[in-house]
């Protein structure tokens, strides 16, 4: 059976004192957590902060983007040896954000995809179709072709050693809402085109579900056969929320 994971990404939010009292608050309510893991995945200034906090804990942690790149000449680049050694073990690839307010297209973030990999770190995949490309009966070319990208360039079995987070564009911040059923049929999507090529590696992939889960949703979400956990936005800087959602994801 697969595991259960549960990613809370801060986003550009957060402060040294804000961070202390929300990271205590996860800390001592994740200690009764079973059959789920809890990532928290904050801006890189606060990673030592998170390193510190959390050590020894229930939770893990990890970046919200990681460089394509190694150690040189790229300024304002984090390589994933530096998440590394603030004891990172998750990067967060593709996002959504990333791809349209930052320009990263497929093949960019199938390169920052390999990199997280080859340092050892876990990447969580992002995929996902805006409003448009849902509306004109898109979503399947798009997702695909963010898959294809990364099959082609670390090949299937390195999916195996990685989390795929399904992002509705359209359904985050534009008052229109995906229904368990419409995730559900986008994540059996996702898992039916790995299984072309890896039965194995599809059967075992945590498939996330990253479009504005919150405590009121999270259990009928996470009761449909192919989501896996959440990739948490807003709801993530929020204890009794998040720890809320992870509850919800619990296997016993």
């Amino acid at each position: 059976m697969r595991g259960r994971l549960v990613a809370g990404n801060w986003k550009s939010n957060g402060d040294l004192a804000a961070n202390q009292l929300l990271l205590g608050h996860l800390r001592a309510a994740a200690a009764g957590l079973q059959g789920v893991d809890c990532v928290v995945c904050a801006p890189y200034p606060y990673l030592f902060q998170i390193q510190q906090l959390l050590a020894g804990s229930t939770l893990t942690w990890g970046g919200q983007d990681v460089s394509q790149f190694g150690a040189g000449a790229y300024t304002g680049a984090v390589t994933a040896a530096m998440l590394r050694e603030f004891g990172c073990r998750y990067a967060i690839v593709g996002h959504s954000e990333r791809r349209s307010i930052f320009g990263e297209n497929n093949a960019m973030v199938a390169a920052k995809f390999g990199a997280a990999l080859q340092a050892g770190l876990t990447p969580i995949l992002c995929v996902g179709e805006t409003l448009q490309e849902r509306e004109s009966g898109a979503m399947e070319q798009v997702v695909g072709a963010q898959i294809d990208a990364v099959v082609t360039a670390a090949g299937v079995a390195a999916l195996g050693k990685a989390v795929v987070a399904y992002e509705p564009v359209w359904a985050i911040g534009t008052g229109k809402t995906a229904t368990p059923e419409q995730a559900q049929a986008a994540h059996a999507f996702i898992r039916s085109r790995i299984a072309a090529q890896d039965a194995v590696v599809a059967a075992e992939l945590k498939i996330l579900y990253g479009g504005s889960v919150k405590a009121a949703n999270a259990a009928q979400l996470f009761a449909m056969p192919d989501i896996d956990g959440g990739l948490i936005g807003g709801a993530a800087l929020v204890a009794e929320e998040f720890m809320a959602i992870c509850k919800a994801a619990q296997r016993h």
